[in-house]
């Protein structure tokens, strides 16, 4: 097997801002490419976040420690043991390796990803939200006019209380009747303030559910209590990186937002989310800003979810790869160019 990386960096077509973090118009990410012996090849993405302390320097960096000759599409639990061998691993990096593996074993078996996993995929039902990041009012309005197409929002949240109120302003003044998630990821910080946004939501028309009302560290008695008081469902995101996670996310929320780059790869996310449906839970699965490789290596597990947040490859200018297309929200991998494995191409 042998190992192919390089980073990509991916510009935005908007300046991308959330709660406690500095506004960017560049995200790096790593593409990998696994080649075993009869040429098969296998597409993978890192997208790191620094929210979770990992970067592109940190992937790159553990990549060059694989020895792909231990690698192999036939037995993808040997080879995530050699990859986890190397611990510790970025979770980012494991889940641009995981991803590849699983893309060059459903090319082996000739099957779609989501046929390899014994899914399948329903066209013409699965939905996406598209975000919408903080900014300024007037921007926000431009924001949601430019994505008048798109049936589902979500609204970044958390960065102040009277900007909150005021952004959703602006985004109900072009989409008064359209359904809004909100995300306050982490930025509401105490349960007290998240409990005073949360009942001012709940008075609001169309709100679906929010997330991460509070930062992943709060006592989880903080957590029960606001999700006993809340009048909307509430969803972990920080909160659920692994399937570690599920007992308090049950406890604590009424959903969880699964990424493939949090929980490391298809395979780990598979877990979560079988997990989380197993306790009860709501679904969703979301994303980072990404190339079409990992968004549609997520939209391959779709109908695990309830509700899916996958526009990563939306919000950039220059994605390289093509693969799930989102015409008016709605995923769909027929118009996909290739047949087989996560259903991607090289533009």
């Amino acid at each position: 097997m042998k190992l192919d990386f390089h980073t990509c960096s991916l510009r935005l077509a908007q300046q991308w801002k959330i709660a406690g973090r500095k506004g960017s118009n560049l995200h790096e990410v790593v593409i990998v490419e696994l080649t075993d012996g009869d040429g098969v090849a296998g597409l993978g993405e890192a997208a790191p976040a620094a929210n979770y302390g990992e970067t592109t320097a940190g992937v790159v960096e553990f990549y060059r420690r694989v020895d792909a000759a231990r690698l192999s599409f036939e037995d993808i639990p040997a080879s995530m043991a050699q990859i986890d061998g190397l611990a510790p691993v970025p979770s980012a990096a494991r889940c641009g390796l995981n991803t590849a593996l699983m893309d060059g074993a459903a090319k082996r078996a000739r099957k779609a990803l989501c046929d390899f996993l014994n899914l399948g995929f329903r066209e013409n039902h699965h939905v996406t939200s598209f975000s919408i990041g903080i900014d300024s009012t007037e921007i926000i309005r431009q924001k949601v006019s430019d994505a008048a197409h798109y049936p589902v929002l979500k609204l970044k949240t958390g960065d102040d209380p009277g900007r909150d109120r005021e952004n959703l302003a602006a985004l109900r003044a072009v989409a008064p009747n359209k359904p809004v998630r909100v995300d306050a990821n982490e930025g509401w910080k105490t349960r007290e303030r998240a409990l005073e946004m949360l009942e001012w939501l709940g008075g609001e028309d169309g709100i679906q559910f929010v997330e991460q009302p509070l930062p992943r560290d709060a006592d989880a008695r903080d957590m029960v209590w606001l999700k006993q008081r809340s009048p909307l469902p509430l969803f972990a995101d920080e909160s659920c990186l692994s399937i570690r996670d599920i007992p308090r996310c049950a406890e604590c929320f009424h959903g969880v937002n699964v990424k493939l780059v949090k929980s490391g790869g298809v395979t780990a996310a598979f877990e979560v989310l079988r997990a989380a449906r197993q306790a009860g839970l709501k679904t969703m699965i979301g994303c980072m800003i990404e190339t079409s490789v990992l968004i549609s290596a997520a939209a391959h597990l779709a109908e695990l979810a309830d509700y899916l947040d996958l526009d990563g490859n939306l919000l950039i200018t220059n994605d390289p790869y093509a693969g799930v297309t989102a015409k008016n929200g709605i995923l769909s991998l027929a118009s996909a160019g290739e047949q087989f494995g996560l259903r991607v191409s090289a533009r």
